[in-house]
């Protein structure tokens, strides 16, 4: 098949530099697009789908794939044309982890060769930009309250010197604010909250298990909602979270639903595959076996 991958040639990290020192060998396979400015890869890969390529890899982490997914979707029956593929090259790589992509470069590129496909959902949300109705498509996961303004507040130059924990160091600054009311809705029930999490996966900083339910096929949204996000809620939940990767199962009200809507009465962002998103209200909805993914083979993990 015809393969485009899509990279950030200015990526820091072991894996980034490992992977531009063998260029030359993919490109024996594969058409390397390098992406220039943030926004890139969304365009590169809409151009990809259009330019016939049945692959289109989002080379980096969360973010490059988020824009690459968003790419193929912006090309007309890009889900129908080609399949999305990923080299985990970022942080976290949270989808990669959860679609059980290997994170050895060596290994992400076989799968890429001989692995398979696969038809999960495809999660989006529709909320406004500057006054414009706009969507936008998601992977793996959304938040709004405290996790999205964490993403807002991240010293990206932190991050490039201590990774995931520049994430940590935002996510305390953010908890000293004053937290806003979310208010969560399904269409039958409600709740408030300061903190919504929403899943395709179960998978959150890509260790915690918060959706232990989430069934990346069954069209449905798993979302987690706090109450109040604050140092107390921290201490009651981080015991639990650090041992077993789990939430304590009285400290959120849950949903599951095809979708949900959060609106809030002053300024709340929301962030989706751990990218800032947008700004409520948002609706995030689930259409299900939408997104084909290169997996590994059966027997390969």
């Amino acid at each position: 098949m015809r393969t485009c991958i899509i990279f950030n040639p200015t990526a820091k990290g072991n894996k980034a530099r490992h992977f531009r020192r063998h260029l030359d060998e993919y490109a024996a396979d594969c058409t390397l697009k390098p992406t220039k400015a943030v926004g890139d890869a969304r365009k590169l890969a809409a151009l990809a789908v259009e330019e016939g390529f049945e692959i289109i890899v989002a080379a980096g982490g969360d973010g490059t794939l988020n824009e690459v997914l968003n790419g193929i979707v912006d090309a007309p029956k890009g889900f129908e044309r080609a399949r999305l593929g990923v080299l985990p090259l970022g942080t976290v790589n949270v989808f990669a982890r959860e679609v059980q992509i290997p994170l050895k470069l060596k290994d992400a590129l076989q799968t890429l060769r001989t692995g398979r496909e696969t038809l999960i959902d495809l999660g989006t949300v529709d909320f406004q930009e500057n006054g414009v109705p706009t969507r936008r498509c998601f992977a793996q996961l959304a938040g709004a309250g405290l996790d999205a303004r964490a993403i807002e507040l991240v010293d990206w130059r932190l991050k490039k010197k201590i990774g995931p924990l520049a994430y940590v160091v935002a996510g305390l600054r953010a908890l000293t604010e004053k937290q806003i009311k979310i208010k969560v809705s399904d269409g039958t029930r409600e709740t408030f909250g300061e903190l919504a999490l929403i899943g395709n996966g179960s998978l959150y900083g890509g260790q915690f298990r918060i959706f232990p339910p989430a069934d990346m096929r069954d069209g449905l949204l798993d979302s987690c909602v706090f109450a109040k996000v604050n140092f107390g809620t921290l201490l009651r939940c981080a015991p639990k979270l650090l041992i077993r990767g789990t939430l304590p199962q009285a400290a959120t009200a849950n949903f599951r639903s095809a979708s949900l809507t959060l609106t809030s009465e002053s300024k709340v962002p929301f962030e989706i595959d751990g990218e800032f998103g947008g700004y409520l209200p948002a609706t995030f909805s689930m259409s299900r076996m939408q997104l084909r993914v290169i997996v590994p083979p059966p027997g390969a993990i």
